[in-house]
């Protein structure tokens, strides 16, 4: 069974992929095959999504990276803390994060 993120989990960016800033937008890049989704190889992430990679450190709690982003927006946490387990949920099952 596939494990979702965990509100008290760390995670970080595996060491299977690069990321890149081009023109706004977060561009992250497998360097192995079958990272990722064999139908699209690069997996690009808008500001908001960038602000939540930049933060997933491997040194601070999913629980704080929410905190963090909902006085960063000023957003209500439950929506910020929506946006996070979406797309950490994504990015784990593409195996482009990892548990710290």
């Amino acid at each position: 069974m596939e494990k979702g993120a965990d509100i008290h989990s760390i995670y970080k960016p595996s060491e299977n992929v690069v990321a890149r800033e081009i023109e706004g937008e977060l561009i992250i890049v497998p360097l192995v095959s079958g990272i990722g989704d064999s139908k699209e190889e690069l997996y690009a992430l808008n500001e908001t999504g960038k602000s939540i990679w930049e933060k997933l450190d491997g040194k601070t709690t999913l629980e704080n990276v929410v905190k963090k982003l909902g006085v960063e927006f000023n957003a209500p946490v439950d929506k910020i803390e929506k946006d996070v387990f979406g797309l950490v949920g994504e990015l784990l099952k593409r195996r482009m994060l990892i548990e710290a």
